[in-house]
């Protein structure tokens, strides 16, 4: 059963993505949102803790906070939000973590 997992706080501001990361099974999905996408970012400490996992950030969001696509960790992929409702139809559970 896979679950798409989102993150939509900074890492550097709570432990979300931390408890996410810490429960993610290797076919579930972590899509970070609004702030959460400051954890893609390759030179931050946060992007650590997406090592080994299937990482999608929202576009939108990235352009809004002036993030290039050069900046991410490499293996994340950017969605729209179509790409966004993909997910949420392909997992069989979605768990936000506020």
């Amino acid at each position: 059963m896979s679950i798409l997992h989102l993150v939509n706080k900074s890492p550097y501001e709570n432990s979300n993505l931390n408890s996410a990361a810490a429960i993610m099974k290797s076919d579930d999905t972590l899509l970070l949102i609004e702030d959460g996408v400051y954890a893609a970012v390759k030179s931050g400490t946060a992007s650590a803790k997406i090592a080994g996992h299937k990482v999608s950030v929202l576009g939108p969001d990235l352009a809004a906070r002036g993030i290039s696509e050069d900046k991410l960790v490499d293996g994340v992929a950017v969605i729209d939000y179509a790409g966004f409702v993909d997910l949420v139809e392909t997992n069989d559970k979605v768990q936000s973590w506020l």
